[in-house]
C-alpha cells in the first residue's frame, strides 16, 4: 500500500546532510547505513551526496564504521550527538517564556569592551559569543541583552585572555537617540521581522507533518512498518525537517522576554505546534515499530518541552 508523502514547502529550509546523519544516531550510538540512505532519499538527497558526507564525518573522527554501502553500520564519536538540536538549556528557556514562568526584570545588562588590534582575534570570538547569546550591538565595542547573561560572558573573556577589557553594567533606563520604549528598542536592536518569518514557517511545516502523519498512520495497519519499511522512513524523514526547521528558527533568536515582543509573538505558537508534532511523532513511531532501536531524536525533544 502506497502511504502518503509528507508535506513539503518550498520556503522551508533544506535539511543539511550532516544533519541527517547525526539525527539518525540510535541511544547505542549507531546509525543503520541502509535506513540512512532510504531517508536520505525521502529527503530528496542522492547517494553520492550521502557517501560524500559520510567520508567527511570519517575523515573528521566523527564516526566510524563497519561493513560498506547500504550494509555499513556507522559508530558515533561520543562528541558527534550535539549539532542535530540547539543547545538544551535555551531551549528549555523558550519553552518557560512560553509558559510565562521567565518574566522580564526591566533590566537591560550591558557589556563594553575595547581589546586592542594586537588581540583582534580574541576581540573578534569575544564579539561573536556575545551575539550567539542574544545580545545587540549598540555601538562599537557596546552590546546589550535582556537577558542575565553575564555568567555567560565573563567566562568566555576570561578564556580570551581579555577579561580585563570588559566592563559589566545594568541599565532600567536605556535610551537610544529619541527611543527609550523597550519594545521599540528591541525592535530597534533586533531583527524581530526576520525571526517572526522564521518561525512562521516552522509552525506552517508543523500543521502539515501533523495532517501527514496522521494521514500515513490511517494508512498504514500497525506493526507492519518496521524501522527499515516505508512509512518508517517517510516518519523520520518528517522528524529531521522538523528539527531543521526548529533549528533553523531558534538559532538567530535572543529569546527576548513576551514584555519586548509584538504579541501574539510567532514563536510561541510555533514552538508549541513543533512540541506537538514531536509528540506524535514519537507516539506513532513507538505504535507502528515493531522492532528496532529508535533514533535519539524521536525523544530528545521530547525531554526538551515542559508539559
Amino acid at each position: 500500500m502506497n502511504s502518503p508523502a509528507p508535506a513539503t514547502d518550498a520556503a522551508q529550509p533544506p535539511v543539511p546532510t550532516r544533519m541527517l546523519v547525526h539525527a539518525l544516531i540510535r541511544a547505542d550510538g549507531t546509525v543503520d547505513a541502509g535506513q540512512l540512505y532510504t531517508v536520505a532519499g525521502v529527503l530528496g538527497m542522492s547517494d553520492q551526496q550521502v557517501r560524500l558526507c559520510l567520508k567527511r564525518l570519517v575523515a573528521e573522527g566523527l564516526f566510524t564504521h563497519e561493513g560498506r554501502g547500504r550494509k555499513a553500520l556507522l559508530h558515533a564519536a561520543p562528541d558527534a550527538t550535539g549539532m542535530v538540536v540547539p543547545e538544551v538549556g535555551y531551549v528549555r528557556h523558550a519553552y518557560r517564556q512560553d509558559l510565562g514562568l521567565a518574566p522580564w526584570d526591566g533590566t537591560w545588562r550591558l557589556f563594553a569592551f575595547a581589546v586592542p588590534e594586537a588581540s583582534r582575534t580574541a576581540r573578534d570570538a569575544l564579539r561573536d559569543s556575545l551575539l550567539r547569546l542574544g545580545a545587540a550591538p549598540i555601538q562599537g565595542g557596546l552590546y546589550v541583552s535582556a537577558n542575565p547573561i553575564g555568567d555567560l560572558v565573563e567566562p568566555q573573556a576570561r578564556h580570551l585572555g581579555v577579561a580585563a577589557s570588559v566592563t559589566y553594567f545594568t541599565s532600567n533606563d536605556l535610551r537610544m537617540g529619541d527611543l527609550s520604549d523597550p519594545p521599540a528598542l528591541a525592535a530597534a536592536l533586533w531583527p524581530l521581522a526576520d525571526i517572526a518569518a522564521r518561525y512562521q514557517q516552522l509552525a506552517h511545516l508543523a500543521r502539515h507533518l501533523l495532517d501527514a502523519l496522521t494521514r500515513l498512520d490511517s494508512a498504514v495497519p500497525d506493526r507492519v512498518d518496521g524501522p527499515g519499511g516505508h512509512a518508517g522512513s517517510e516518519r523520520l524523514a518528517m522528524t529531521v525537517r522538523l528539527a531543521a526547521a526548529f533549528t533553523h528558527a531558534m538559532e538567530p533568536d535572543p529569546l527576548l522576554p513576551p514584555e519586548l515582543l509584538p504579541q501574539p509573538w510567532p514563536g510561541t505558537t510555533a514552538r508549541r505546534l513543533a512540541a506537538d508534532c514531536w509528540s506524535a511523532l514519537a507516539e506513532s513511531d513507538r505504535r507502528n515499530t515493531e522492532s528496532g532501536p529508535p533514533p535519539r531524536l524521536f525523544t530528545l525533544y521530547e525531554d526538551l518541552v515542559p508539559r
